[in-house]
């Protein structure tokens, strides 16, 4: 018997606990669920620096953050890279005629291009539908489905900090296969998957990809990168790397500026030729202290290289120092030069003769 001669009836102390029970339920369940989500889920802003927890698919539109399509842009690279090398150990390249350069040479096309192109396209164009996206190639197959995982590699993470840009001033520029016609002659060596991020114009992400020796370059301006310059260039008797089509047009007036023990290295790609100026830990990559081309050029070719160089402190210029623009139309007119890590500006003093062969050839 209770206090005062109260008796409790227990089942209306049943109902009391119940409605307790009740009340609690309805305070605490928002929290709960939270945590419960937060335990499943993972930290949100750990997702949103890239952790692997969000499901794939397209970012929102409106900025794009530069630090994640870096991280796209290398993974595009080894994926095309990936459809490249597979393609040339099956010997089976079904290569065919696209046309022809302006000098007169036949461009070639190979399904090595074909299936690396449609491999970056999508998965950029699939991460990033608000950015526009220029490709070497046509890609005219259905959409293919590929998405980013949301992962970033540590190495980004480490040296990269996350910076936003309005998506409308990103032009993205695709390259599927670097050095084609030296892949047909499976030169290996020479070829190069590659990405080039510009914004407003200016190149700012390059991605350099070997896919024979499974190395990648990679350059962020004002960023980081995982490439660095050589240790030393030699300015007065410079190695000059050139295409291996126009080795001869270079070589007379090379040696007319520089004198007869300037050394001449012809090689195929503008990935490739990027590469000799920087320290790349490749035994068959050559070493070069300037980098020169004397006719038209195509902007795919050379915007990531543009990007690294810049981002290391180098310079990639037309043959009369004007810098180039990664807008408008996809070609470069004015020939190319590039150096690190020397005086850009004496070299362009010193080449007039090319800028006048550039235009002879154009």
């Amino acid at each position: 018997m209770a206090p005062m001669g109260i008796r409790l009836s227990p089942l209306g102390v049943a109902v009391f606990c119940l409605l307790g029970l009740g009340v609690l339920y309805h305070l605490y369940s928002g929290f709960l669920a939270g945590r419960l989500a937060l335990f499943v889920l993972g930290d949100p802003a750990e997702r949103a620096g890239g952790g692997p927890d969000l499901p794939p698919g397209p970012l929102p539109e409106g900025t794009v953050d530069l630090r994640e399509l870096l991280a796209v842009s290398v993974l595009a690279a080894v994926k095309g890279g990936e459809e490249v090398k597979r393609v040339r150990e099956s010997n089976v390249l079904n290569e065919k005629a696209k046309g022809k350069t302006r000098e007169g040479a036949e461009e070639k096309m190979t399904s090595g291009d074909v299936l690396s192109n449609r491999k970056m396209f999508y998965l950029l164009k699939n991460t990033f539908p608000s950015v526009q996206i220029n490709t070497e190639e046509h890609v005219d197959a259905p959409d293919e489905i590929i998405f980013w995982d949301r992962s970033i590699p540590e190495d980004i993470k480490e040296k990269i900090q996350p910076k936003k840009v309005p998506a409308e001033s990103v032009t993205v520029w695709i390259d599927p296969l670097d050095a084609t016609h030296e892949y047909t002659e499976d030169l290996r060596q020479y070829v190069t998957t590659m990405v080039c991020v510009a914004v407003n114009g200016e190149p700012v992400i390059g991605v350099i990809h070997k896919p024979f020796s499974a190395y990648t370059a990679w350059a962020m301006v004002d960023g980081g990168s995982n490439v660095k310059a050589r240790s030393s260039y030699s300015e007065r008797t410079p190695r000059i790397i050139v295409s291996r089509s126009h080795a001869g047009k270079v070589e007379q007036v090379a040696r007319q500026t520089f004198g007869n023990k300037t050394v001449i290295i012809p090689a195929g790609g503008a990935g490739y030729k990027v590469l000799a100026l920087l320290d790349v830990p490749d035994k068959k990559q050559e070493k070069a202290d300037v980098y020169i081309h004397v006719t038209y050029i195509k902007k795919w070719d050379i915007c990531a290289g543009n990007a690294v160089l810049k981002a290391l402190g180098g310079h990639m210029t037309t043959l009369t120092g004007e810098e180039i623009s990664y807008t408008g139309s996809d070609g470069n007119e004015g020939g190319l030069l590039a150096s690190i890590n020397v005086d850009h500006q004496a070299l362009v003093d010193k080449l007039p003769d090319l800028e006048k062969a550039s235009h002879k050839q154009t």
